[in-house]
Formats: C-alpha cells, sequence, structure tokens
C-alpha cells in the first residue's frame, strides 16, 4: 500500500478517521461478541462442536487470509471503494447471520462477513495512511488500534446483553446497525489509489490464503481427525509448501504487497510480536471464558457477560493512564516488555478458576489479563508504523494487522484444541469411576461440554447417576481450562524475553521515533 497523497482527494481527515474507526471498533466485537453468543446457537440450532467452531474459525480465518489480496485490490480500485464494498459485503453477512437456522448457511455467512472485514480492515488503514503524514499519522494509528482494543473490549459484555435481553440474532443486527451508519459516511471520504500498482499479486494471495486455510483446518480438525492422521499430517505439509511458494512469489514481485524486507527489522517485528502473544492470553480468553461461565459455572448469558467486564474494562482506561507514562518518559520497551509478564502472571493467577469460584475471587486474575492487553491498545499500532521509514508506512501497517489477525486466528485454534484435547483426556481418565458410565464415548462428550452443552452432555449417559457424570464433566473441563492458561503463561512469559531482547538491540536507531510515538499515544 502506498503512502502517497491522493492527487483527487475529497472530505476531510477527521471524518475519515471517524468512519475507519467506528467501522473497526466493530470488526474484532464481531468475534469476541459471536463467541458469547454459540452456547445459545448450539441449543437452538443444535449442532456439534465442529461445524459451532467455525461460527468463529470462519469469521477470523477468513479475516485474515484475505488482508493482502484485499489491500491489493484497495490499491488498484480505489481505498474508498474497497472499503465501501468491504462494509456492504459485511452488512449484509450479519443480516443473513442473523435470520438463518442452518449452520451451513452460518457458517459461510461468516466466512464472508470475514471477506468483508479484511476489505474494511485494509482499504481503512491505507486510507488513514493517505489522509494523515508524520506524528499525525502515527495519532491516527494510535486511535485506530484504540478502537480495536475497544471492539474487542466490548464485545463480550454487550452481547451478553443482547443475547439475554433478545437472543443470540440480536448480536448480528447489532453489527448490521453498526455498519449502516458506516456506510452513511462513505460517500464523503477521500478516494485514492496507488499509481504502480497495476496488478493482483494472485500467486502471492492464492498461495498465502491457501496456506493459512491448511494450517488452521489442520488444528480445528485436529481433534476429531487424529493428530497423526494421514489427513492432518498432509494438511500441515501442504501448509508449509503453500507459505514457501508465498515467499518465493513475493521476492520475485518488483511491488510485493508482503515486504519480506520487513521480517529484517527487529524492532518491527518485535513490536508485531506482542500483539501475537496476547491473542493467546486476552483475545483467547474472550472466546473461551463465555462458554466455561455459562456451560460449568451455570451462570446466565447476561452473568457471563457482566464476569467478562472485569476481562475488558481495564482496556478502555489503562490506555490513557500508559499513554501519560510513555510522555513523562517510561520507554516502549519497558511497557510492551511488561504487558507480557503481567499477562502471564493473570493467567497463572486465573488457574484457580472452578465452577465454584466466585465472581469476586476472579477479579483480580481478570482485571490484571485487562490491564496486560490495555498497557497495548492504541500503543503497538503506533510504535510498528514509526518503526519503520515513511514511505514503508502503509505497507508496515498491512503487515502488521496481517499477522496480528493471522495471530488471533491461529492462536484461537490452537488453544481451542488445547483445550478440547485436555478436556477429552480427562474425562476419558474419569470414566471408569462413575458406574454406568464406562461405555460412554469421551470423545463426544467432551464435544458437548467444550461446545457450552454440559447439561446435555451429562443427560446423554443415561445409566449413570446424573451428579456424578456432571461433576465428572466439570471436572475434565476445569482441567482442560488449566491446561490452556499454562499454555499461556509459557508463550508470555518466553514472548516477554524475547521482545525484551529484541527491542534493546534495536534501541538506538529507533531513537529518532520515540516523540511520534509518544505523542501517537495521546
Amino acid at each position: 500500500m502506498s503512502t502517497a497523497r491522493p492527487g483527487t482527494a475529497r472530505g476531510n481527515p477527521a471524518l475519515t478517521l471517524t468512519a475507519v474507526c467506528l467501522a473497526v471498533l466493530v470488526l474484532p466485537a464481531s468475534l469476541t461478541g459471536t463467541s458469547v453468543a454459540l452456547p445459545d446457537i448450539s441449543s437452538e440450532l443444535d449442532v456439534g462442536l465442529a461445524p459451532l467452531q467455525w461460527v468463529v474459525n470462519a469469521y477470523n480465518l477468513a479475516f485474515a487470509c484475505f488482508m493482502l489480496g484485499c489491500g491489493s485490490l484497495a490499491d488498484i480500485l480505489g481505498r474508498r471503494r474497497m472499503f465501501g464494498a468491504g462494509t456492504v459485503l459485511f452488512a449484509v453477512s450479519s443480516l443473513v447471520s442473523a435470520v438463518t437456522s442452518d449452520i451451513v448457511v452460518l457458517d459461510v455467512a461468516r466466512a464472508l462477513a470475514g471477506l468483508g472485514a479484511a476489505a474494511v480492515m485494509t482499504s481503512g488503514a491505507a486510507m488513514l495512511a493517505t489522509s494523515f503524514e508524520g506524528a499525525a499519522q502515527a495519532r491516527a494509528f494510535a486511535v485506530l488500534g484504540s478502537s480495536a482494543g475497544a471492539g474487542l473490549a466490548l464485545g463480550p459484555s454487550t452481547a451478553g446483553l443482547l443475547v439475554n435481553a433478545f437472543g443470540w440474532r440480536a448480536v448480528f443486527l447489532s453489527h448490521l446497525v453498526v455498519a449502516v451508519l458506516v456506510l452513511i459516511a462513505v460517500p464523503l471520504l477521500p478516494e485514492s489509489r496507488n499509481p504502480a500498482a497495476t496488478k493482483v499479486d494472485w500467486a502471492g494471495t492464492t498461495t498465502f490464503t491457501l496456506s493459512l486455510f491448511c494450517l488452521m483446518y489442520a488444528i480445528v480438525q485436529g481433534p476429531q481427525k487424529g493428530w497423526t492422521g494421514g489427513t492432518t499430517l498432509s494438511l500441515f505439509a501442504v501448509s508449509a509448501v503453500l507459505m514457501a511458494l508465498f515467499a518465493v512469489a513475493e521476492l520475485r514481485q518488483r511491488q510485493p504487497m508482503f515486504q519480506l524486507s520487513l521480517l529484517g527489522q527487529g524492532r518491527f517485528m518485535a513490536v508485531s510480536l506482542v500483539p501475537v502473544a496476547l491473542s493467546f492470553s486476552f483475545v483467547c480468553l474472550l472466546v473461551l471464558l463465555p462458554t466455561y461461565f455459562t456451560g460449568a459455572a451455570g451462570m446466565s448469558t447476561n452473568a457471563s457477560g457482566a464476569t467478562m467486564m472485569l476481562l475488558t474494562l481495564p482496556v478502555l482506561v489503562v490506555p490513557i493512564l500508559v499513554s501519560r507514562l510513555v510522555k513523562n518518559g517510561v520507554s516502549t520497551r519497558l511497557v510492551l516488555t511488561a504487558s507480557l509478564v503481567v499477562a502471564a502472571v493473570g493467567a497463572a493467577w486465573l488457574t484457580l478458576i472452578a465452577p465454584d469460584v466466585s465472581v469476586a475471587a476472579l477479579a483480580g486474575p481478570l482485571l490484571l489479563l485487562g490491564v496486560s492487553m490495555g498497557m497495548t491498545a492504541g500503543l503497538v499500532d503506533g510504535v510498528a508504523i514509526t518503526s519503520v521509514e515513511p514511505a514503508q508506512a502503509g505497507a508496515a501497517a498491512g503487515m502488521f494487522n496481517t499477522m496480528r489477525l493471522a495471530g488471533e486466528a491461529f492462536a484461537i485454534a490452537v488453544m481451542s484444541a488445547v483445550l478440547l484435547n485436555a478436556t477429552r483426556s480427562g474425562i476419558a481418565d474419569g470414566l471408569p469411576g462413575v458406574a454406568g458410565a464406562e461405555g460412554a464415548d469421551a470423545g463426544a462428550l467432551a464435544d458437548r461440554v467444550v461446545g457450552g452443552d454440559l447439561a446435555g452432555a451429562a443427560g446423554s449417559v443415561a445409566d449413570a447417576t446424573r451428579s456424578d457424570v456432571e461433576g465428572l464433566l466439570t471436572g475434565g473441563y476445569t482441567d482442560g481450562m488449566h491446561v490452556v492458561l499454562w499454555v499461556v503463561v509459557a508463550i508470555c512469559a518466553a514472548s516477554a524475553v524475547l521482545v525484551g531482547v529484541m527491542l534493546r538491540e534495536r534501541a538506538p536507531q529507533a531513537a529518532p521515533a520515540e516523540p511520534a510515538v509518544e505523542e501517537a499515544a495521546v
């Protein structure tokens, strides 16, 4: 994406920033909010875990896969045009999601919504890159990052209220309403293109999209098909080959959509690693915890959404405090490294989670995890953009968002698989000790439990005492959550060390960019 300013731009930067940030606000909310609705979707549509997971995974996968391709099309066809088209597709897909009663249609609609989201995100970021310059551009991208963080934060709580009051379909209707509001502003936004972009990099787009799809499909289906099965291993191998072909395709391009040279810039890569690592903690827990609260802890959807506010509210408050610290001389290296340490501590503390744990006991670890995300929201975007040359700002924005979204998709798929495997193992180990449940299918039970239907899973074991089965299932589910949390601890702790070292090595070269970053955090 070029940062060259368009020759005949219309509108004004403030309006562009408002419209783009409003659109970006709802994109992550469509991920985290939908996770709250999954138990109700499962109950009404009576579906298994695999198709239910694709309600979230299809959206996130398409969002990540098509970021680069949509960015290329936006450069050629026009950023405003692509922004409008993506918003329309997102709106129509949200409407279909709200009215359908077929899980296949819902999954397809969610994938199309992800495609629309990719078009909105890439073209929106490009419009900001062409509407602002210098420190103002850094501030604009910081606001964009804050909007995305706010969407992640508000998604579960608002979805909980909507599901409790109107049902799960209201979640998708709320996305439609926001999309319509954005569309009203589209005719007033500036149009711009990249004159040097004359064709889509189909080789790069195809290999990247198929590689990520094969990887995600292997991870999602691994627990069902077996990790050592021929299908799963073949998908992993094909994904690796396609990613290698993608790298070759980009190296052969005169103007690659994914500038591999940026991978050699230590500061940019270190900053890009932070949201990827936090995807395994904050983002994954946004998806996994609501189902645990409603399934194992017996909370209502509304109570679950309210409890999740302990995790999400700090994302709205902490960035303001962090911006002041940065302005007063605290280094971004310290803030970003500390955010990962805080996430590791919060995840370790959250291992106290159990079906009978009180909300008061959960408050400390959930708030700490929210603080970890809040320390980076609105900061990493500005740091990433200003860590490269101004001419690379558009490309850096595209790569940064692609890595963040691909990281979120990958993290959710991986941690969901870890949770399912660990839960299944715990249930299988405990079944022989429950009279009348010896012959039950541990895999089928785990699927229903992780999908939010613990009561239905317990009722399916007709020959055993219901209370005994429920105790086994909640215990296995809780043990699975503990495994997930300890994996989060390991990932965040290791990432903290890596990010700290990488930023320290590159700090002297990046010093001139600090003032712009400090302004961006305001």
